[in-house]
């Protein structure tokens, strides 16, 4: 790497994305029945698993894609509109993810998918200082919510986030709120085992079912085992 650019100096002996395997350690068709996003990514590219196919989404600076890429594969990806990959990976200096995340606007934290009814929130790296805060997620929430016109299921996402303790009441309260009146089941995760454990304790002390788990995984899977025997449940 020079000048925030990619020379590929000597290439590699094996070819990385074949036609067939001898194991398979992951499915991207399961994956895909499951909904979940599937990205490939190496030093020189990202790839990502679409219906049709493997599709060629970004593409490491100084990188030539018939040369450097499609050369050196057993099939042809899918090749329409790939973007720049973000020229900070390729710097020897902080890239201020952080300060990406902080300023994320709060509608952007917030996504749904149609396919599984479940509103995704991404709280990572963000804050809770002041009432207003937890107040202006509250309107996006209800805001995103209102737009499905229907109850939803919710992962939230902890990683990072943070609360000041004051705060930990009016933010039981808007959880109430938002369970009483849009979701049916919402799950939380973190990787912090003191995040969950603090969650557990803040949520459990204030009558609401804290549902946090390690991983967005185990998040969701819990969502489809309590949706699968609400459906087995008489009506």
């Amino acid at each position: 790497i020079a000048d925030g650019k990619v020379n590929i100096l000597q290439e590699g002996r094996n070819k990385k994305f074949l036609n067939a395997v001898e194991q398979i350690t992951f499915s991207g068709k399961f994956a895909q029945k499951r909904k979940q996003p599937v990205y490939y990514v190496t030093e020189r590219c990202v790839f990502k698993l679409v219906d049709k196919g493997l599709e060629l989404i970004e593409v490491a600076p100084g990188i030539d894609i018939d040369r450097d890429i499609l050369a050196h594969m057993e099939f042809k990806p899918i090749v329409e509109h790939p973007e720049v990959m973000d020229k900070r990976i390729f710097i020897d200096e902080p890239m201020g993810l952080l300060a990406d995340l902080i300023n994320l606007n709060m509608s952007d934290r917030v996504t749904y998918d149609a396919d599984r009814n479940i509103l995704f929130v991404n709280l990572e790296g963000w804050h809770a200082r002041t009432k207003k805060d937890i107040d202006d997620l509250r309107k996006t929430l209800i805001e995103a919510s209102d737009k499905v016109g229907k109850r939803v299921n919710s992962v939230v996402n902890h990683d990072g986030w943070k609360i000041n303790e004051a705060l930990y009441d009016d933010y039981a309260e808007m959880i109430d709120y938002m369970s009483q009146r849009y979701y049916l089941t919402t799950t939380r995760y973190a990787t912090s085992a003191f995040a969950r454990l603090k969650m557990k304790e803040a949520l459990s002390k204030r009558g609401l079912q804290p549902h946090v788990f390690e991983r967005r995984e185990a998040a969701e899977t819990f969502l489809e085992v309590v949706s699968k025997e609400e459906e087995k449940a008489p009506a």
